[in-house]
């Protein structure tokens, strides 16, 4: 099976999402290594960050899921500075119930940012992949994921305690389908 394309670069209002490439994972690993980024992430992601880990997650996990057509992912820029990574966006759909992570630089946070990000990779995932449903787990502890998933219309279908870098925690899974998601659309 030949490897699948790279996810086109989507523009938004005030960002620029670039398909991953393996240059960003510097900027990346100055950024990941936060505890304000990673502590409601899943327990898979290592912590303390090792100093190779972004490398490591860019050139043999994440560009390989884009290979095979089984993720999508995306940097976050912003229009203004197109060239500085401000955080990732993904949309997944090799794990059952888990279809979009993220995370920003926590000096970007509270701009709407990645309220915009998400946006536009449902918008994708939804109208170009053409996917039945969307679900996005999350600590319940994360208040500020949760009022983006709100906000998106999305709706909390189940809680469960799962693992996060910072321990275990209620979980909230949200979700929206292909048909609620069109309904919100404007009519053109």
């Amino acid at each position: 099976m030949p490897d699948a394309l790279p996810p086109p670069e989507l523009t938004t209002a005030r960002l620029i999402l670039r398909p991953l490439r393996l240059d960003d994972a510097d900027a990346i690993q100055r950024l990941f290594a936060q505890w304000e980024v990673v502590r409601y992430l899943a327990d898979r992601v290592p912590w303390p960050y090792p100093p190779n880990g972004a490398r490591d997650y860019v050139e043999h996990i994440a560009l390989p899921a884009v290979r095979r057509g089984r993720q999508w992912h995306w940097s976050i820029r912003t229009l203004a500075e197109p060239e500085r990574l401000i955080g990732m966006i993904s949309l997944m759909d090799d794990e059952p119930g888990n279809n979009r992570g993220f995370w920003l630089d926590p000096a970007c946070q509270g701009r709407g940012y990645m309220t915009e990000a998400s946006a536009a990779v449902t918008a994708y995932w939804f109208g170009v992949l053409d996917k039945p449903v969307l679900r996005a787990p999350k600590a319940a502890a994360n208040t500020a994921s949760r009022r983006i998933s709100e906000r998106s219309g999305m709706r909390m279908i189940a809680t469960e305690e799962r693992g996060y870098v910072s321990g275990r925690h209620m979980s909230e899974v949200w979700e929206i389908t292909r048909e609620e998601w069109l309904a919100r659309r404007p009519a053109t």
